[in-house]
């Protein structure tokens, strides 16, 4: 969050994109009291999970849509935000969807604002840093078995930190890059 307070300050109009329970907006509006929130998913449980905890909270407003819909944006009860947030959410897209997205999102954001995502996003450059990770002795086992649960997000189509700093910036923001990292998950940052 300091990012968001030392880019648009201390009260933004903040997009929580596929908000799922509302973890980034409680984060939020424990910062910045003064903020407000629209958070949008397509999750009917997880909405639901959200509708109790911010129910008599004017502060948010939570709505329902599919980010694959090229028209979710009319949903919308804003047509631009100081920022938009999201985490471990958008790896779930494929590529294509993704940069589609990441193109809404550009038209969202207002002049000077910022987009951040964080989520799973493997350095390509990195490779045998990226294969330590992976035998980890603590985490391998357990990664291998979630694997085996859930499967490859978007069928393994998983975009590199590098094509995640590059697309945003061919989609309409003037800057992206990643600001924080580990073998596995990356923060990017995009400016307007």
């Amino acid at each position: 969050m300091g990012e968001v307070e030392a880019v648009v300050g201390t009260a933004p109009r903040v997009l929580d994109l596929a908000c799922g329970t509302g973890t980034i907006t409680t984060r939020l509006l424990a910062r910045f009291p003064d903020a407000t929130s629209t958070g949008v998913d397509l999750d009917p449980a997880l909405l639901a999970i959200a509708e109790g905890t911010f129910a008599g909270d004017d502060r948010v407003t939570l709505v329902t849509a599919d980010l694959k819909d090229p028209d979710w944006p009319a949903r919308l009860p804003h047509d631009s935000y100081d920022a938009v947030l999201t985490a471990t959410a958008l790896h779930w897209l494929h590529r294509e969807p993704l940069a589609d997205l990441y193109g809404q999102v550009a038209g969202l954001v207002r002049a000077g604002g910022v987009f951040m995502n964080a989520d799973h996003m493997i350095d390509e450059s990195t490779p045998r840093i990226n294969q330590l990770a992976a035998e980890d002795p603590v985490l391998a086992e357990p990664t291998a078995r979630r694997y085996e649960i859930y499967g490859d997000h978007a069928d393994g189509d998983m975009p590199s930190v590098q094509w995640h700093a590059r697309v945003p910036r061919e989609k309409g923001f003037g800057e992206a890059r990643p600001v924080c990292c580990s073998p596995s998950d990356t923060l990017l940052l995009a400016m307007k």
